[in-house]
């Protein structure tokens, strides 16, 4: 069975994020490539987050969540979501994807993609909390991939 993964033609796992998909650089959300998804997956879920925003801002900052991706789906091009997934509220206030912004030195973004068992029922501009709460009991496999972006 192949192995889940999440990549990105942009950049390689834990290597710099190129500036113009910066929140303050053109904030384009990377191209991202998927592989391997198990065979009873219904729907798919990915979070982006940056847990170093802990030190300059006392959370762990939301970039971009959304939901209910199909599992055929192969890879995301640059600055476009899959047809018929559901975007969240990102940390910004924003739906939609809101690129790396560090306000003091690098940080590391990470990427989740999770494999679910089912459809998630709920709202447009839910919550990262939201989302995970529906996920629970869900999540079939889990992938990431991580990049980093000084400011």
């Amino acid at each position: 069975m192949e192995n889940f993964t999440l990549s990105s033609e942009e950049f390689e796992n834990k290597d710099v994020i190129p500036k113009k998909y910066g929140y303050k650089n053109g904030n384009n959300s990377p191209p991202l490539k998927i592989s391997g998804v198990p065979e009873n997956t219904i729907s798919l879920a990915l979070i982006m987050d940056d847990p170093d925003a802990m030190g300059a801002v006392g959370k762990i900052w939301v970039h971009w969540i959304l939901w209910n991706i199909n599992p055929k789906i192969n890879q995301f091009d640059e600055n476009s979501i899959p047809s018929n997934c559901i975007e969240g509220e990102t940390d910004f206030g924003e739906i939609g994807y809101g690129g790396p912004a560090p306000p003091d030195k690098e940080h590391t973004y990470i990427f989740k993609l999770y494999a679910l068992d089912q459809k998630l029922n709920i709202a447009k501009g839910s919550t990262k909390m939201q989302l995970e709460e529906s996920m629970k009991n869900h999540i079939i496999a889990e992938t990431k991939l991580e990049g980093r972006y000084s400011p």
